[in-house]
């Protein structure tokens, strides 16, 4: 990757004018107009809403100590940034993950409610575990062009590769998508219809009604770091998974626990306390109306973002 972190070239003409006129007042104003979307490129790359915080503030001091004359449009310096510096940590996330204890999932991250009856399917589980899969530069081309809507050539200068490049590597990310993708994009009141059912009948801890809601190929993910209940490796298959889950709720989860319906990551989510603290979080991922994937999250370090 290239070392050059100034932004593009055809910045609107308002973006080279604030450039040219930054005060530190003005400077922290227009970071903190970005900070939504590059907080949403950093989570997305990451998986983490903590990495996502400190890649800010990286971003934020290179922000402070870059030569405004060297900046022609802030938006297009700062999204720079955070994209290399999300790039670089990768390589050391990697090494972390690999001695991880268990299954790894990204951090959940509470949203607001919104009036919509649609997700945003760039923030659920499903897809950010997707895009973990990818690799480094499929990942960054992929949510730079199909999220943020960014044009090629932009994308290749925030890299630093060949537009043709960018294409080739956005071509393959398609394709990887493409097969892991759902057939449709369930709305919000069939998610949180079937959460709720979900509910239902785990508390009834009858295994036939689960495995009516549950796809033939289901799989089981559950995070817990070592620092929560979790199992070692995911379970696939709707029978595995059903009495796995059943098995869970008799002899592993607490009889004190109180669960709250509430939207992470986009999507219904089933939000457990135990004393007012946060024990974990159940997201659903569907298709055709069915229960594909099931993630739980209990490492008590990644519910921080979830209150």
């Amino acid at each position: 990757m290239s070392a050059n972190l100034v932004g593009s070239e055809r910045a609107p003409a308002r973006d080279r004018a604030a450039a040219a006129t930054l005060t530190e007042e003005r400077r922290a104003a227009l970071f903190h107009e970005q900070r939504s979307l590059l907080f949403g490129l950093a989570y997305r790359m990451l998986g983490s809403a903590a990495d996502a915080e400190d890649m800010l503030q990286d971003a934020y001091l290179r922000w402070q100590q870059t030569s405004i004359e060297s900046i022609v449009s802030p938006r297009a310096f700062l999204v720079t940034v955070v994209s290399r510096l999300c790039i670089n940590l990768l390589q050391s996330a990697r090494v972390r993950r690999e001695t991880y204890t268990g299954q790894w999932l990204p951090e959940p991250l509470a949203t607001p409610v919104e009036a919509t009856d649609t997700s945003d399917e760039s923030l659920s589980m499903a897809f950010l575990l997707m895009l973990q899969r990818l690799s480094t530069p499929e990942r960054i081309v992929f949510l730079l062009r199909e999220v943020l809507d960014y044009p090629h050539a932009e994308i290749a200068r925030i890299i630093g590769e060949s537009e043709v490049y960018c294409r080739q590597i956005l071509r393959r990310a398609r394709q990887h998508v493409s097969r892991a993708r759902a057939r449709f994009a369930p709305t919000h009141t069939l998610h949180a219809k079937v959460l709720a059912q979900f509910q239902t009948v785990v508390a009834g801890g009858e295994l036939q009604p689960l495995l009516a809601l549950l796809a033939e190929d289901a799989v089981l993910y559950s995070d817990g770091g070592g620092k929560g209940p979790a199992l070692p490796v995911p379970i696939v298959g709707a029978a595995k998974v059903a009495r796995g889950i059943l098995g869970a709720q008799r002899k592993l989860v607490p009889k004190t626990l109180t669960t709250k319906l509430m939207r992470v990551n986009g999507q219904p989510a089933l939000v457990s306390f135990l004393k007012a603290r946060t024990y974990s979080v159940l997201l659903l991922d569907l298709a055709d109306g069915r229960i594909r994937n099931i993630y739980i999250i209990s490492n008590p370090d990644k519910l921080t973002h979830v209150a």
